[in-house]
């Protein structure tokens, strides 16, 4: 599509007099000022996204020319070459330098024209830039002078010596606005704060005056208090009905003409008082809780003042979403002659008890097969089926109260329970049937906690007979005591989050989640106390089934630094540990850590790296290897890292920012003991550098505003089950290595660089 598209010639449907804007040039502009300055040329003389374009001249063209009727919004028009546009975007320039300082700034634009393709230039005469030689203010009334003097000192960038900056006066209005709006001054007005700006002066300096002014004809402003709320649902449906009413505390008045929500339960998301000074960030706090329950599409906050002219009633009307919806979504993936398939169904109600509580149903299904046979199941290498269904409750459902828990974030209590059926042809199959119960809260904005205190797991997992046996006489036995086995187990889980809500910023910061999952404490110390039945393997049972005991632990640490330019540096540490005890002959697999994958160490596949210095050429015979592949390299402990440098390439690509990323990655997993079926899986805290894989890369994130939609080759550096020859990048043109390596290790291939399609950022 791209070289069709590119085939094409985008002036051929002009007429002889009009020209397409090619290209936009800054001459003469600070380097710091380019992109913003760029934003001031008007829109319809920018240069076309080429793509864009191209899908336009797709579908609005007919007899070569453009459609003068009947026009398809897909694509983007031409941006046909102005000159009253142009001079707009001239002067618009100017304006902006001297917002900037450059009180003397020129701007001179220039047009040539070749071809029907137009190419602009703007070239700035910036002049001197001005600073702030004093800095005043003065304000009329007493009691807001008193607010203003407690709230703030001189502000940030409007001091004596730093450089006018029409941006930060706005900002600096914004902020004593909002001050003045927290502190009960409905009717107080942006306006009402004034600057002058005295820049006759010479050596290029400016004096900057500030004004707080009175409403007019009065000597000083009111301040209001809350009277009564009236919440009303409207109804979405064309007929008429009787409203559900309800008044709660004498003072929160509810109208439901949609009679599907129960009313008394959406008054905890209301940040009204009667009595209160007016606050606009109750308001804005209502707000975010109310669209944060997902169920309402609009929501709209009015004030309305009462006879006693210093007191409002506000009036909130909302109106409700679809109460059901349904979601389709697919994937396909291709690695290594391996096809797959993914198609997943969820279905949500919105409003399950009128409360806003959420149902989820989820459906998933996907198989893995050989792309090389005949037809897509005839050679089947697993098949996946997943089933779920969540309860969400916008509160914590607990037995006492959470009176302020709301004030920083929407709290959940989620009720789940899930179904997962897998089965891997001719080798494993595994039945896992999970319920818990989790509590999510915000402590703070930028803390987060979610609490598991019940976690309920069973697991019946089974090896094919014959695959079994065949391992048990290879000696193999811990692959079957961690996949061939059938167990329940009851435990809690923990996490805890710290700026989570600064990562997408510009901003220097540190993440950080921790969590920790325990696993059957409760139910060995019941064990001990009502001396549990035991299977023949000597473990204690519940319900005819061995239990697990285990405590898990990981940490995800992260700093970044940003650079400016939308430049940001990462670092990453993700170590983990695992403990195994009681109850336990060995953790199962899917309790245990696995190293690779596209938010990890990205030179490696998932499940395909470690632990330690393992090399899969122990194994006896290609059947084996093709049964184990992502079963047989996992640990108890694991080690990630990661260093990423991110920039952008192009601020406009196919409609899309075009970014970039380099990165290393270094890590991997490891057993806390020495096994026969892992030899040189064990860490070896003095050679743990030995044990560590390293990777290295580059990538590309395409932002299209909604999502980032990323691509990343990662090639391996350092591989650690190699123990004399580490550094593989030496190899990467060396075909005899591969072949080497192949022979040694069929069906597994060797491949030093690994691709990686994503949504989002990796961390």
């Amino acid at each position: 599509m791209l070289l069709i598209f590119s085939a094409c010639s985008s002036t051929r449907f002009l007429t002889k007099d009009q020209a397409l804007v090619k290209r936009v040039t800054m001459k003469g502009f600070d380097k710091e000022l380019v992109e913003e300055a760029n934003l001031y040329v008007q829109k319809d003389i920018r240069s076309n996204s080429r793509f864009n374009l191209a899908l336009y001249n797709l579908v609005n063209t007919k007899h070569g020319k453009y459609k003068t009727s009947k026009i398809k919004n897909i694509g983007e028009a031409p941006h046909i070459l102005d000159s009253p546009l142009v001079e707009i975007s001239r002067i618009e320039l100017e304006k902006y330098l001297k917002s900037k300082s450059f009180f003397n700034a020129k701007v001179k634009s220039d047009i040539k024209v070749k071809k029907k393709k137009a190419y602009l230039t703007f070239t700035a005469d910036q002049g001197s830039s001005f600073r702030i030689r004093n800095y005043t203010r003065t304000i009329n009334d007493s009691a807001i002078a008193k607010v203003y003097n407690d709230n703030f000192r001189v502000p940030f960038k409007i001091k004596p010596g730093y450089p006018y900056d029409a941006d930060s006066v706005v900002q600096h209005r914004e902020q004593v606005y909002l001050t003045m709006k927290r502190k009960g001054y409905f009717d107080f007005l942006r306006q009402y704060t004034r600057y002058e700006v005295d820049s006759n002066l010479q050596l290029s300096l400016a004096d900057v005056k500030m004004t707080l002014t009175n409403p007019l004809n009065r000597k000083s402003h009111s301040v209001y208090h809350i009277n009564n709320t009236f919440f009303t649902i409207k109804n979405t449906r064309d007929d008429a009905v009787e409203p559900r009413s309800m008044i709660l505390d004498s003072q929160y008045h509810y109208s439901d003409f949609s009679n599907r929500f129960r009313l008394k339960a959406l008054n905890r998301y209301l940040f009204f008082k009667k009595g209160d000074i007016y606050n606009i960030d109750n308001e804005n706090l209502t707000y975010d809780r109310l669209y944060a329950l997902n169920v309402f599409k609009n929501v709209k906050i009015e004030y309305v003042k009462t006879s006693d002219s210093t007191k409002l009633d506000a009036k909130i009307e909302v109106v409700p979403l679809k109460k059901m919806s349904n979601r389709v979504e697919g994937e396909y993936t291709f690695n290594s002659g391996r096809n797959g398939f993914n198609i997943g169904n969820t279905f949500t109600n919105h409003n399950l008890f009128g409360g806003a509580e959420q149902l989820e149903v989820k459906l998933k299904y996907g198989i893995l097969y050989d792309a090389r046979s005949s037809t897509v199941f005839d050679n089947i290498f697993n098949r996946d089926f997943q089933a779920g269904l969540n309860i969400v409750f916008p509160k914590l459902l607990v037995p006492f109260k959470t009176s302020k828990v709301e004030l920083n974030g929407l709290p959940h209590t989620t009720v789940s329970s899930s179904l997962q059926i897998f089965d891997q042809v001719s080798a494993f199959s595994n039945r896992i049937f999970i319920n818990s119960l989790t509590y999510d809260w915000v402590e703070t904005k930028y803390k987060l906690h979610s609490f598991t205190p019940f976690n309920i797991e069973y697991r019946d997992g089974r090896f094919d007979p014959v695959f079994r046996d065949s391992l048990e006489n290879k000696g193999y036995q811990l692959y079957v005591r961690t996949n061939d086995r059938r167990y329940f187990t009851l435990g809690s889980q923990y996490a805890y989050t710290y700026n989570n809500l600064r990562l997408n910023t510009k901003a220097n910061f540190l993440y950080f989640r921790g969590a920790v999952d325990v696993s059957g404490n409760t139910l060995g110390l019941l064990g001990s106390v009502f001396n549990f039945k035991r299977d023949n393997d000597g473990f204690r049972t519940v319900f005819n089934l061995p239990y697990l005991q285990y405590t898990k632990g990981e940490v995800d640490l992260r700093w970044y630094r940003y650079l400016g330019k939308e430049r940001q540096l990462v670092a990453r540490i993700n170590p983990g540990v695992i403990f195994s005890y009681g109850n336990n002959k060995a953790l199962p697999f899917e309790k245990n850590f696995y190293a690779g994958g596209s938010g990890g160490i990205r030179a490696w596949q998932a499940r395909t790296l470690g632990p330690g210095n393992y090399n899969r050429e122990v194994l006896p015979d290609d059947k084996t290897r093709r049964n184990l592949r992502n079963l047989d390299q996992l640990g108890e402990i694991k080690l990630e890292g990661n260093l990423e440098y991110r920039f952008k390439i192009l601020s406009n690509f196919f409609g899309s920012k075009l970014k970039g990323a380099t990165f290393t990655d270094f890590g991997n997993i490891w057993r806390t003991k020495e096994t026969e079926e892992n030899p040189g899986g064990k860490i070896e805290f003095n050679k743990v550098f030995k044990q560590l894989a390293i990777g290295a890369g580059a990538g590309l994130r395409f932002d299209v505003e909604y999502f980032v939609f990323r691509f990343d080759a990662g090639i391996k550096v350092k591989d650690p089950q190699f123990v004399n020859d580490q550094w593989v990048i030496r190899h990467v043109f060396d075909s005899e290595f591969k072949q080497n390596y192949n022979t040694t290790h069929s069906p597994d291939q060797y491949r030093f660089i690994q691709y990686n399609f994503g949504i989002g950022m990796p961390f």
